[in-house]
């Protein structure tokens, strides 16, 4: 039986209030917020059956407004980085926002990680809903999303739907940090990815080639020690891994991505999506923004899983499709994110 405990709503302050409640099934639990449709706190049981949270948090909506990093919030209407800030759709050229580098990163300024989004309940999860109106960071067409968190046992269900009334690329990814034990370094956590292929990149993170695994730090197919991976030289340019894996070609509607372990709390979690790609981030960059009990997250806390369409692809369709959504036609991500205690 799944059980919802609503939470004190906090004061936004640009004016309103962002709504908070607790989805519980006895076996997981998750806080959702209506601001970005984060997820603050997701607890699993670790291999004695103690439940803790195992993501990255803040404490108000003010310190989810100053910080950057997308904590555990939805990245859209684009997710990872569309180049020059430019792409080409319907014969018309379009100039989004720009946030990182030459590049709009996750949206732009005010992506989808900084909106209200409506807050409703589901028999075992909840549904968000936001409409981004035409134009939004510079993004053609009025685009509708519905985003479902569903727990069905030791899983996390993520679905989200999306339709746009102008042709407009679509991609819309959860952006959890993720420490399976609660210390400050995630370095320790074994990290195993079935996929072969990845996306080399130019000096702002944008990509250039698919490219194999096979013969580099990056082939992951049996478990590797995030501690392994610092220095190695593919990734000494982004600090760590920041990279983008290519999932294969499948008609499976879910395929295995990979899984992430703890052998200090017996933690893992396997994810599995119906995206045609993975971006992997290391929390390189995430040293300095403020977290839960006002304390400074540090350099390499936690791991995101973000799965999305290819970066950049509508300027770049060969590596997996262009991601653009024409009217009339639904966007559809779904992942599951499956818990065990047996690392």
């Amino acid at each position: 039986m799944v059980r919802f405990r609503p939470q004190d709503p906090w004061n936004d302050p640009r004016g309103g209030q962002i709504e908070r409640v607790i989805v519980d099934n006895g076996t997981i639990a998750i806080e959702v917020l209506s601001l970005g449709g984060i997820i603050r706190s997701l607890w699993t049981p670790d291999r004695d059956g103690e439940r803790a949270n195992i993501v990255l948090g803040c404490d108000s909506a003010s310190d989810y407004l100053a910080q950057d990093a997308h904590l555990g919030a939805i990245a859209g209407r684009f997710a990872n980085r569309i180049a020059n800030g430019r792409f080409t759709a319907d014969g018309k050229s379009h100039q989004l926002s720009i946030n990182q580098a030459s590049n709009c990163l996750h949206g732009g300024k005010d992506g989808f990680n900084r909106q209200h989004w409506n807050l409703g309940q589901l028999p075992d999860g909840v549904r968000l809903s936001l409409v981004s109106p035409d134009g939004d960071m510079g993004f053609p067409g009025k685009c509708t999303v519905q985003l479902d968190y569903r727990l069905a046992g030791n899983n996390l269900y993520i679905e989200i739907l999306a339709s746009t009334d102008k042709t407009c690329p679509i991609s819309l990814t959860q952006h959890s940090y993720f420490n399976l034990d609660g210390s400050d370094s995630s370095l320790q956590h074994a990290l195993q990815i079935d996929s072969t292929q990845y996306l080399s990149m130019n000096e702002v993170g944008v990509p250039t080639a698919l490219s194999l695994t096979e013969n580099s730090a990056l082939d992951m197919r049996q478990p590797t020690l995030m501690q392994s991976l610092i220095g190695a030289e593919e990734f000494v340019p982004t600090s760590g891994i920041d990279h983008c894996y290519v999932m294969p070609q499948s008609d499976q509607q879910l395929q295995r991505f990979g899984r992430l372990s703890s052998a200090k709390s017996g933690r893992g979690m396997t994810l599995y999506t119906n995206q045609p790609s993975v971006q992997v981030y290391g929390a390189n960059h995430l040293q300095g923004t403020i977290g839960k009990g006002q304390q400074s997250l540090c350099q390499y806390q936690a791991v995101c899983l973000e799965p999305q369409q290819v970066p950049d692809a509508p300027n770049q369709p060969t590596f997996a499709g262009d991601a653009l959504v024409k009217p009339g036609a639904l966007y559809h991500h779904i992942s599951r994110y499956q818990f065990d205690n047996e690392a």
